[in-house]
């Protein structure tokens, strides 16, 4: 079933989350729930404060996007990293590269408003998968930087906190819209009351 996507200026989006164990109730449904929303929505990933929900869960599939590059931006964004389809639970980044670049980012909880977002090129991250095997692994280029962004989402962090001064000025208005419900989105969408 696809939820309602948490909006900017919703509480749950500035908390850090709570870390969860394997007899989480619903936990299957929940991440299920997740699936389905992200496609329905055409996200890249989802974090469960977007579903309103303080947990440490999100989950991401660049195989889609992969799919739709051509060899050049394959090349350049994923290396020789193959996408990746996840469940990432109770994740922590342990370590992250000196290299940074910048790409354009948006969010399913800020719809119609984009900004250049500088992060690492590689991080190294510990994580459960939706199994609760657990996983130390390193991921590059844009893998990197969707768990990146979905990562801050358990941290209470939102993409535009990592925008420039002007950059955030010039987004300010639309913000506020968002935030007060006085827009419309193309997909069901939780507002802060």
């Amino acid at each position: 079933m696809a939820l309602a996507i948490t909006a900017y200026g919703t509480k749950v989006l500035r908390k850090v989350c709570d870390e969860i164990t394997k007899d989480y109730e619903g936990l299957g449904t929940l991440i299920d729930n997740m699936w389905e929303t992200m496609y329905e929505t055409n996200g890249v990933g989802l974090a469960a404060p977007q579903v309103n929900k303080a947990i440490r869960l999100f989950v991401v599939d660049t195989e889609q996007v992969y799919e739709g590059m051509n060899d050049e931006d394959k090349e350049d964004l994923f290396e020789d990293e193959e996408p990746i389809k996840e469940t990432f639970i109770n994740a922590q980044i342990v370590g992250e590269s000196e290299e940074v670049w910048s790409d354009n980012e948006g969010c399913l909880s800020l719809p119609d408003i984009s900004g250049e977002v500088e992060r690492p090129w590689a991080i190294e991250i510990e994580y459960y998968d939706r199994d609760f095997n657990k996983h130390t692994k390193t991921f590059t280029g844009y893998n990197a930087r969707v768990i990146q962004h979905e990562y801050d989402h358990t941290e209470g962090i939102l993409y535009v906190d990592h925008l420039s001064g002007i950059a955030k000025r010039l987004i300010k208005g639309k913000l506020n819209k968002i935030a007060e419900g006085k827009i419309s989105p193309r997909y069901r969408m939780r507002f802060a009351k």
